[in-house]
């Protein structure tokens, strides 16, 4: 049964601070998770609008066969994003903790927004690279080499991160961020039997910002170039800008859960999306870049809001020796049933209905489930994250 708990002063007075070796390693995983997500949106978004109708297109006109290779190959990138589901939640979950639990009492939610903006990063630095490169040659040079480009310099940017892993390894801070996790790893069955709640309601208030968040990540763009035929360079263009507002926002909502409360931001965060994502289609079939931009910008608003609270509030949801597993199943687990198939499904309910606004209905459905798994979960905010917090503050199965 859960238990209500807010930390008395001496909790506050002994809240650790964020030192230089605290930061650097925070830039080096910064660095390491924005690497990362480049990667895939790189992937993801030339797949919407290059890699499919240049290696498929022609063979599937050719053999009819081929529509099922193209069916298994849609299915293959959702299947990526399971995998990298997982992967990120590992990542993620480490950065997380470095940041929250380093925090100041009154700065969790600012400090644990701080490895929630790899993901914007990440969107920025591909979608502006492509507009670039689109920009600076000829559509006939991108179709023949240029598209090549930003996977060689993925290979350049795994180097630099590596480069700069290696410069932290030693640090101290390093070191005990790694004992930290090997401490708060527990098995499986730990977390089913004594803490299978908290999976879940982390899971579930993640699954309505994944989706939506792939919809900017990987469908928008596509949306517009395949069905509006909408030229593909100024809506990269105009999609790199928008999602500056899932970065500022994100920030935003962590430091706000600060004043607000975790609940409250997050709850705020999913109104917005589900209120808006119906307009936003609407606004992106006028086929006018200004109020595509527009579109996006508000939306990435609301996804920033009901993200960057999540590293203060996972972390506050689970006692320290379970921790590090507990926050990092239950983000990849909401990552997977969120966004790992939700362009797939966008997709699959517009071509069989040719209605943009059942797509929205589908981003409302689950930003309700993610709202009333937020409610379930309840307030976090000044929950104490020190070993000898009482095991009965936090919610149990």
């Amino acid at each position: 049964m859960a238990h209500s708990f807010q930390a008395g002063p001496s909790a506050a007075s002994a809240s650790p601070s964020v030192g230089s070796e605290e930061k650097k390693v925070l830039a080096g995983t910064l660095v390491g998770t924005t690497i990362e997500w480049y990667d895939f949106f790189i992937y993801a978004q030339l797949s919407a609008t290059l890699l499919t109708p240049l290696f498929l297109a022609d063979a599937q006109k050719a053999n009819p066969a081929m529509a099922g290779v193209v069916a298994f190959a849609t299915l293959g990138i959702s299947l990526l994003r399971v995998l990298q589901g997982f992967s990120a939640g590992g990542e993620w979950g480490g950065a997380a903790l470095m940041a929250v639990e380093h925090a100041p009492l009154g700065k969790r939610g600012l400090f644990g927004a701080f490895p929630q903006i790899g993901v914007p990063l990440g969107m920025i630095l591909a979608t502006s690279l492509l507009y670039v490169l689109r920009t600076a040659m000829s559509p006939a040079d991108f179709m023949a080499w240029g598209w090549r480009v930003p996977f060689l310099l993925s290979i350049v940017l795994i180097i630099v991160g590596y480069v700069i892993r290696k410069t932290v390894e030693d640090s101290p801070v390093f070191l005990e961020l790694s004992e930290r996790k090997a401490r708060s790893r527990a098995p499986l069955s730990e977390l089913y039997l004594d803490h299978s709640r908290p999976v879940i309601q982390s899971a579930l208030i993640f699954v309505g910002n994944n989706a939506a968040g792939y919809l900017v990540i990987a469908y928008f763009i596509g949306y517009a170039t395949k069905y509006l035929r909408m030229d593909a360079v100024p809506v990269i263009g105009m999609t790199a800008l928008a999602s500056i507002s899932w970065l500022v926002f994100t920030l935003v909502g962590g430091a706000i859960s600060d004043r607000l409360g975790r609940r409250n931001t997050f709850l705020i965060g999913y109104a917005l999306i589900a209120l808006w994502v119906i307009p936003c289609f609407m606004l992106v079939e006028t086929k006018s870049l200004g109020l595509y931009f527009l579109a996006l910008a508000v939306l990435c608003a609301g996804l920033g809001l009901s993200y960057g609270p999540q590293s203060a509030m996972y972390a506050e949801m689970f006692p320290a020796h379970i921790r590090y597993s507990g926050i990092s199943i239950g983000y990849a687990i909401g990552a997977i049933l969120g966004g790992a198939f939700a362009a797939m499904i966008a997709e699959w309910i517009f071509v069989a209905t040719r209605s943009s606004a059942l797509i929205g209905v589908y981003i409302i459905a689950l930003c309700v489930i993610s709202a009333l798994a937020t409610l379930w979960a309840g307030e976090t905010r000044g929950r104490d994250l020190s070993v000898d917090a009482v095991e009965g503050t936090y919610t149990k199965a």
